[in-house]
């Protein structure tokens, strides 16, 4: 037995989700399907990041275990031939089996991007929000600095979620605006809580519009409420862009 990694990519616009569901489409799902048509074993993937229905990456990791001979850098052009051309496997290769995508320490890397103007480009309209309020990036900029750190952000989380621990690491957080008029807003941490990315982007839309102070941003984190921070943005301007791990693998 072996165990091999996949980077994989895909549009997330057509899918319920990376994680399986017994009534949706999903990418977990139809990763499973084509590996076990492939290597005729019943094969199920282990992902490191259960993104939400509408968001994208460029580097999602997964592994799974399996007896078949195929040399592992093989696996992704086989495979690819296999998916639709809306989720593409970039890479291939062994690692050793005690390495786990959500187990093993990472760091993972999102961004939200925003059309910001008055017309929106139909040619992004599936991995970026339009919003056509001015936004104030430096003001943006000045509030997303004070989530780098180790903080509680249970004011950044989903109500919705069962987790207890809602202490997470921000290591860069910032906010740009291209000559295109697209505003990225790009996040690094080394884990992350379910919506925190999107209502993180939410948070800081709200302050590019005046909503809310770029101060108040420290205050929002001390009051672990998730009704003082902003809303959620949209899913389909969220992209994960890389998961990076240490050494080993």
């Amino acid at each position: 037995m072996r165990r091999i990694k996949l980077v994989v990519a895909y549009d997330g616009t057509n899918y319920c989700g990376w994680q399986l569901q017994p009534n949706g489409v999903t990418i977990e799902g139809m990763l499973n399907n084509a590996l076990s048509e492939l290597l005729r074993e019943d094969i199920q993937v282990i992902g490191a990041s259960r993104t939400d229905a509408g968001v994208h990456s460029l580097g999602n990791v997964a592994v799974f275990d399996t007896a078949a001979r195929i040399p592992p850098e093989k696996i992704c052009y086989a495979l690819n031939q296999r998916l639709p051309e809306d989720i593409v496997v970039q890479s291939s290769s062994e690692v050793p089996f005690d390495f786990h995508p959500r187990r093993c320490y990472s760091e993972k890397t999102y961004e939200y991007r925003i059309l910001n103007r008055k017309i929106p480009d139909p040619t992004i309209r599936h991995n970026t929000y339009f919003y056509y309020r001015h936004l104030d990036v430096e003001k943006m900029q000045q509030a997303a600095g004070d989530l780098v750190g180790r903080h509680d952000f249970k004011s950044f989380c989903s109500a919705r979620t069962s987790v207890e621990d809602t202490v997470r690491e921000i290591l860069l957080c910032t906010v740009e605006r291209s000559a295109k008029d697209i505003v990225t807003i790009r996040v690094t941490g080394t884990g992350f809580l379910y919506n925190m990315v999107r209502i993180i982007a939410g948070t800081l839309i709200s302050v590019g519009v005046g909503e809310i102070k770029p101060e108040a941003l420290s205050e929002i984190l001390v009051k672990r409420d998730r009704s003082a921070a902003g809303p959620t943005a949209p899913a389909k301007g969220l992209t994960m862009q890389e998961i990076k791990y240490g050494k080993s693998t």
